[in-house]
């Protein structure tokens, strides 16, 4: 048996304000290419298939029509609700849905799963939708995070599985141990708002898609994540899109193959001074690219982003980033103020203070001269 694992379409999310419905299409479009030309006979959707709880009528759209789309290509479809999703929304889809798609939002239909048959003989799809521990307390007694959730979700499908026998597959939508850190990551950890799921949970079973983290990790070789099919910021950049191709064989996981899905436009950050973004021709390759503009000029510079928008018409931020500063000077900012010998050297002080230590350009000093000059007159003549 083939199955595809992708998850966190995050369909409507936008990209630094700029709508990506169209880019998604074309990427699912893909996917359901994947599908047809491998032979694949289950996709699996781990979750987050929305990026919001109130989706636009344009999602639903897209959504029926990828879903579609992968099961005219001769695949049955298993989605779950994954923290971004509607339960209710989503579950509410699956009743306008055509045969062959399976939608999974309720949590009490967690071990019972959806059983696909192959030469081998059944193998048992659990689908395990996102788990909110303080909507669980009343049904299951001593949940308290997440990890505990899922501990007990998994209890329940190795139970059902040692009755069934056969092969099995799990899916979910968490944060597992192991998943290789990220700046947002990190601070989740840090400020305690992050629940990590034990690697150990997920034993049992023969293959675990989870959906969560946006970027293609291999915890274990049965356990993956295969990621977004986007890149919805830049930090993903260099992170590859695409999707896990598995192979079950009689005796359970085979191989496994990480197929690329396209990129509709590469994301690039531009390092420089702006002067040398906007003119010089080794930028010109990435005229067509989603621009990330860092630009060093020690002042920030006068609408950098509409004179950006003239070369790289998909500029989409922009960020003043000073190069460290030159000057060596130790003295506080009171210590300089106290040694300013005149009005014009105190503003000059100020601005290297504020301004990385960067003090009045030439004409900026011939301004605060001449400013100095006619508050001194017009005081001399009060």
């Amino acid at each position: 048996m083939r199955i595809l694992h992708t998850s966190d379409w995050h369909i409507g999310r936008s990209f630094h304000g700029h709508s990506t419905l169209d880019a998604l299409r074309g990427v699912l479009e893909a996917l359901v290419t994947q599908v047809r030309d491998h032979d694949v006979d289950v996709v699996l959707v781990a979750g987050d298939v929305f990026d919001s709880a109130t989706p636009a009528s344009g999602a639903y759209t897209l959504l029926s029509d990828a879903l579609r789309g992968l099961a005219d290509a001769g695949a049955t479809v298993i989605v779950t609700s994954g923290n971004h999703d509607s339960a209710a929304r989503l579950g509410f889809q699956s009743s306008l849905l055509r045969s062959g798609v399976h939608v999974i939002t309720d949590p009490t239909s967690i071990g019972t799963p959806l059983t696909v048959a192959d030469e081998h003989g059944d193998v048992h799809f659990y689908g395990i939708p996102f788990l909110e521990p303080v909507l669980l307390r009343s049904t299951w007694p001593g949940v308290r995070s997440q990890s505990d959730a899922l501990g007990r979700a998994m209890e329940l499908v190795r139970a059902d599985q040692a009755h069934r026998g056969g092969r099995a597959v799990a899916m979910a939508h968490c944060f597992a141990a192991g998943v290789e850190p990220t700046p947002q990551l990190e601070r989740d950890i840090q400020q305690g708002g992050l629940d990590i799921v034990p690697l150990s949970t997920f034993d049992g079973v023969d293959y675990m898609a989870l959906g969560h983290i946006h970027g293609q990790q291999q915890l274990s070789p049965r356990v993956r994540y295969s990621g977004a099919p986007l890149h919805y910021s830049f930090g993903e950049r260099f992170k590859p899109r695409g999707s896990w191709l598995i192979e079950l064989d009689a005796g359970g996981l085979g191989a496994v193959e990480w197929l690329d899905l396209p990129v509709p436009r590469t994301l690039t950050t531009l390092t420089g001074s702006l002067d040398e973004i906007l003119t010089e021709a080794r930028y010109a390759s990435h005229e067509a690219d989603w621009i990330n503009v860092e630009y060093t000029d020690a002042l920030p510079q006068r609408d950098p982003m509409r004179r950006l928008l003239a070369r790289f018409p998909y500029c989409a931020a922009v960020a003043h980033m000073p190069a460290a500063s030159s000057v060596d000077d130790a003295r506080t900012y009171t210590q300089r103020v106290r040694a300013a010998r005149s009005e014009a050297e105190l503003v000059d002080a100020f601005l290297a203070h504020v301004r990385e230590g960067e003090g009045a350009s030439a004409r900026e000093a011939e301004l605060i001269a001449e400013v100095v000059e006619e508050r001194s007159h017009a005081e001399a003549h009060a």
